[in-house]
């Protein structure tokens, strides 16, 4: 694989912190598969598992007396698709990943889920370059910051637990979920969900590259409805 490393490469270089021994690694993870064979997505699966793994032991030693049910939600706000699509435009991944004229066409150099799995397959490409302890140091400087400053109650509870407890509090049935349709090949499925509450008349859709994801987006979304429509004697409490 030819590495055509630019200037803005040499940028990303320096907000990474470190300089790849095999740079083909970097160039395979900035690759998305409409550009070529040699793409990303094998190093985007490497890079989920160490990612989960580096943000655990980060989160194990900041929050000592948490338990795991906190430490869980925290981790799941860290790697979600909307944070990881933050660390790559602050990484300025958009200025050089690699995608087929048709895709770039199509604005997908500011498309979230590519950034997303560009971040990842630069994590996975950073550990076989060096190491797990160079892979967590690298999740260090992308997410210690952000770990550093905040406590575990600034993660609210995930939307779908958080619906639920609405709906209880107020004696209403849980809610239901239902694929409404996928898309795209197998291996990079979107799932479109439809969370429900029958009993208010109201549902919401929302999409996701896993049916849990795309649960917790309907779910966010009408548990926004329910918050901005809710008082003592509005129409919410039939």
């Amino acid at each position: 694989m030819k590495d055509d490393f630019s200037p803005r490469h040499d940028v990303l270089l320096r907000k990474l912190g470190h300089r790849f021994a095999s740079p083909s690694l970097l160039t395979r993870a900035l690759t998305h598969r409409s550009y070529g064979a040699e793409h990303n997505e094998r190093l985007e699966f490497l890079g989920d598992a160490v990612l989960s793994l580096a943000i655990s032991s980060l989160l194990y030693a900041r929050f000592g007396e948490s338990d795991e049910g906190d430490l869980s939600r925290v981790r799941a706000h860290l790697v979600r698709e909307d944070s990881l699509h933050r660390v790559a435009l602050a990484l300025g991944i958009p200025d050089v990943v690699r995608l087929s004229d048709g895709e770039m066409r199509g604005g997908g150099a500011s498309r979230p889920s590519i950034l997303a799995d560009c971040v990842e397959a630069v994590i996975g490409a950073v550990y076989l370059d060096a190491g797990f302890e160079a892979a967590r140091a690298l999740v260090q400087r992308l997410f210690g910051e952000v770990i550093d400053s905040s406590g575990v109650e600034t993660w609210a509870k995930d939307a779908k637990t958080e619906l639920q407890e609405w709906l209880q509090a107020r004696k209403l049935s849980v809610p239901t979920y239902s694929i409404q349709a996928t898309r795209g090949q197998a291996h990079a499925q979107i799932f479109e969900v439809e969370c429900a509450v029958p009993a208010l008349g109201l549902a919401q859709s929302g999409e996701g590259r896993s049916r849990r994801a795309a649960e917790q987006e309907a779910a966010r979304r009408l548990l926004e409805v329910l918050k901005a429509s809710d008082s003592p004697s509005g129409p919410l409490r039939r």
